[in-house]
């Protein structure tokens, strides 16, 4: 049975499309307002500031970090500055300031030993993307074998972070990779697909698996699929590649000739 979307969630999800949110953006904004209306057993559009105010509290006392407390109070800033029209409530939520933490990085030593130890094949062959291309995670789940411009030696990036475009770059060992992949299993909608082959493999698999490759190999840092991505930008860097060029390799700057030059 379908469940029904109260008047309310369905005016905030519209606010959110008419602003081109992204879909986990969108979700998760939703999921902050729902858990805020489950904490006091009241439609969210009941509470008063006082309420939002507690609650805020609350997900500091629960030992949560900076992190993972903004984009909830931001979803539900969004909620009652503009889905209820209350800006005094949205105005008055403070976001705490993030603690500034050097990201893990791996030694390319530590790169060879975390693939190694990822048995599994797809696996393996996503890791070695991200690594290779310097991708988001949310961006190689998306890849499908059309990206792959073997022509043009890039994967083609479709609305990455910021519902942008952009071009990552593919090195002929990586094709190689890919190809191999793609003989054997044989993709029909996403390049990388779960256990249902009309979707694509979950970010939580990747997780899961990337933690276990990383124990059995020894590594004690903390390591996520998006260790992957920083490691290849220090790699980078080491090279004495410009920083202007990383920056722009991450998706993060807009490449142009004059700068670039």
């Amino acid at each position: 049975m379908t469940q029904q979307i109260s008047p309310l969630r369905q005016r905030m999800t519209d606010d959110m499309t008419i602003r081109n949110m992204s879909p986990l953006t969108q979700k998760a904004y939703v999921r902050a307002v729902k858990n805020l209306s489950l904490h006091f057993m009241k439609s969210p559009d009941k509470l008063t500031f006082e309420n939002v105010r507690e609650y805020h509290l609350h997900l500091i006392s629960r030992g949560l970090s900076t992190a993972t407390i903004i984009p909830i109070i931001c979803g539900i800033r969004f909620f009652y500055g503009t889905t209820l029209g209350r800006p005094n409530v949205a105005e008055h939520l403070p976001l705490g300031r993030k603690a500034d933490t050097l990201p893990s990085v791996l030694t390319r030593d530590q790169v060879v030993r975390l693939l190694k130890c990822t048995p599994d094949l797809e696996m393996r062959t996503i890791f070695t993307t991200i690594y290779a291309a310097g991708l988001r995670i949310s961006e190689a789940v998306a890849l499908t074998d059309k990206d792959i411009d073997s022509d043009r030696m890039v994967i083609v990036v479709r609305q990455g972070k910021g519902r942008k475009d952009r071009y990552a770059m593919l090195s002929p060992v990586l094709l190689e990779l890919l190809r191999d992949w793609w003989r054997i299993a044989r993709p029909t909608a996403w390049l990388f697909t779960g256990q249902d082959p009309l979707q694509p493999i979950s970010t939580r698999q990747l997780n899961r698996a990337c933690h276990a490759a990383a124990h059995m190999a020894e590594i004690t840092k903390r390591v996520s699929p998006h260790t992957l991505r920083h490691s290849f930008a220090t790699h980078l860097l080491e090279q004495n590649t410009d920083i202007r060029v990383i920056q722009v390799l991450l998706g993060m700057a807009t490449y142009c000739p004059q700068t670039a030059s």
